[in-house]
């Protein structure tokens, strides 16, 4: 029987149908690296002033550490669970399980981020327009109907989806490049609004910065990359996804840390360095920036393309969790609704599940009268410590299936990427949970909870471990 053949069996209603580039674009869409600019450079400039490129430098190679394990893997196992099969095939399937319930709220949670976060910016073009006015709105009505329409295109093909991520960062994209060229020649040639000139002040460092508050910025850098592991809950619907899926997620690394690194840097030199202040208190960075050096219809546009931006990024983390979802609930046996595929292939019950969650997250916050720019990274920042778990038992799970038994898949002195790339996730996840302030002191035992609930879960029902080492090895793996 053919691998497809099997494939198609195993998992009725999920098509192989995508190529390289729908799988590219569902990771760059899920990290939604427009939108994800528009404020995390801000959180990086918090804590490292004129210094935020090197949170973004740190990041990108911390994730292209993380990247290797995930890129190796893929070339050997596909399936729509992602890290969850990833871990499972390579650690167990509890290890597996929990992973999956990691990233799983790891997207929810920063999809409810995002959510909220497209208000923010909407309603900031609109009050540049003078269609609203300047001071807080109500944004929980601006993302309840961002997330309608999100389950509307969530139901349809997921090729419809992926194109439609694509063609959203791309615009963005541009427009983001646009002006940070714009801000590199105005400064460069002396004519910045505010007289600032060109140097290399950027790449310096507060005095008595240490390597624990460069890790602690580079958290929001991480929040940058969120889901660039993406394509690797596509694994049951690209064709010949172990050579696709890798190639996918290189393209994401490559393209989307150019991007990062571009526009932080455009963002400090815009701000200058004696505005650091201004840009570390900043709500819309981009529209602060596109004003002055090119005009108001700029950032009207540039507030408008980083909310259709975080929209890419709700749906993206509705899609890859309701994937996720799907296949810890298909793996455990479970029937009905929530395994309920519609006829062009969606997982409609974890779609459904999954978007009222991030309903209940984002109504809860706005009704406790939380400010749509907290409630925004309180979101964000749950969802982080979430993914960097989550990446942190993926990348255990590539050092041990690469490198260990008698015959490594790969060369054994490449067992120092992975290594190094868990120090640099338990050095974060340490970093942040140690200095935590405020409300975020709590996030770490929200996830410590989530993870022992589906320890408890995975261990004590009775054959759910023994049903998903069997259903991780049966669903889209010979391809």
């Amino acid at each position: 029987m053919s691998a497809t053949t099997r494939s198609d069996t195993a998992a009725p209603g999920l098509r192989r149908e995508l190529k390289v580039t729908d799988a590219a674009a569902f990771s760059i869409g899920l990290i939604g690296p427009v939108g994800a600019m528009a404020l995390l450079g801000v959180g990086a400039a918090g804590l490292l002033g004129q210094g935020a490129v090197w949170a973004f430098v740190f990041a990108v190679l911390g994730v292209s550490l993380v990247g290797y394990g995930f890129i190796k893997l893929s070339q050997h196992i596909s399936h729509t669970g992602s890290v969850y099969a990833l871990v499972g095939r390579t650690i167990g399937p509890r290890a597996g399980f929990v992973a999956g319930t990691a990233l799983l709220t790891a997207y929810a949670t920063i999809g409810t981020g995002s959510t909220i976060e497209i208000a923010l910016f909407f309603d900031k073009a609109l009050a540049r327009l003078g269609l609203i006015g300047s001071g807080p709105t109500e944004w929980i009505w601006t993302g309840l109907v961002a997330l309608v329409l999100v389950v509307g295109l969530s139901l349809s093909e997921v090729r419809v989806v992926t194109r439609a991520l694509l063609v959203v960062e791309l615009a963005g994209a541009a427009l983001v490049v646009l002006l940070c060229a714009v801000v590199l020649v105005r400064v460069g040639t002396g004519h910045a609004p505010h007289g600032q000139t060109l140097s290399w002040d950027f790449l310096q460092l507060p005095p008595g910065t240490g390597v624990g508050t460069i890790a602690a910025a580079a958290v929001f850098g991480f929040l940058a990359f969120a889901g660039f592991e993406g394509a690797a809950s596509l694994g049951e619907e690209t064709m010949n996804p172990k050579r696709e899926i890798p190639r996918a997620l290189k393209i994401t690394i490559v393209v989307v840390g150019v991007f990062f690194l571009i526009t932080i840097v455009g963002q400090v030199i815009g701000y200058g360095t004696g505005g650091v202040s201004a840009f570390a208190a900043a709500e819309d960075p981009y529209g602060d920036l596109a004003g002055p050096y090119l005009g108001t219809w700029m950032a009207v546009l540039l507030d408008l393309v980083a909310s259709l931006s975080l929209f890419a990024i709700t749906l993206g983390t509705v899609n890859g969790a309701a994937r996720i979802g799907y296949a810890l609930v298909r793996d455990s046996g479970v029937s009905g609704p929530l395994v309920r595929l519609t006829r062009r292939g969606a997982p409609a019950g974890t779609i459904v599940v999954v978007s009222a969650l991030i309903l209940v997250f984002a109504t809860g916050q706005w009704l406790v009268g939380t400010g749509v720019l907290d409630a925004t990274m309180n979101w964000l920042t749950l969802g982080t410590l979430a993914l960097l778990v989550a990446y942190a038992l993926a990348t255990l799970g590539a050092l041990r299936f690469l490198f260990t038994g008698p015959q490594p898949k790969a060369p054994r002195w490449q067992a120092v990427i992975p290594a190094l790339a868990l120090a640099f996730l338990g050095y974060t996840i340490f970093s942040n949970v140690a200095d935590a302030e405020g409300t975020a002191r709590f996030f770490p035992y929200v996830i410590l909870a989530v993870l022992v609930v589906a320890t408890c879960t995975v261990v004590f029902v009775p054959g759910l471990a023994d049903r998903v080492r069997a259903r991780i090895t049966d669903h889209g793996d010979d391809q």
